[in-house]
């Protein structure tokens, strides 16, 4: 990756950490490999496959050499779509991110389980003495 395109990442993602909402930026990363698998898997219906997969080519279209407007030839406009790409996929990550780390609290709270899952709130009854 050019410095150039590591710079807009690191924008994009110092932009996201400084935004984050209710759920912290490590807490958006490591549910992205679970938001992944229950998309894939069918479990979870707030993303489309297709949106999923607008994303990987998003990673892949910032990440690869190729370029639609290359750098070399016209600086300004070069940078400038990549960072357009950058700032949809980080947006589209917040939002993705934020929707499925509140749906995955409210399946924990409500005891759904599926194998790999460990929820954060076990049922059970209050006893009072």
């Amino acid at each position: 990756m050019t410095s150039t395109r590591r710079m807009a990442a690191y924008t994009a993602a110092a932009s996201a950490a400084a935004s984050d909402g209710p759920y912290r930026f490590t807490q958006r990363v490591t549910a992205l490999p679970r938001l992944v698998r229950d998309v894939l898997l069918g479990r979870w219906h707030g993303l489309s496959r297709r949106r999923l997969a607008l994303m990987a080519l998003a990673v892949l279209y910032i990440v690869s050499p190729i370029d639609l407007v290359p750098e070399m030839f016209l600086t300004i406009p070069g940078l400038a779509d990549d960072a357009v790409v950058a700032g949809w996929l980080v947006t589209a990550l917040i939002g993705a991110t934020s929707a499925y780390l509140t749906w995955d609290d409210t399946a924990a709270y409500n005891g759904a389980t599926y194998p790999g899952h460990h929820p954060r709130v076990v049922p059970g009854e209050v006893i009072t003495g």
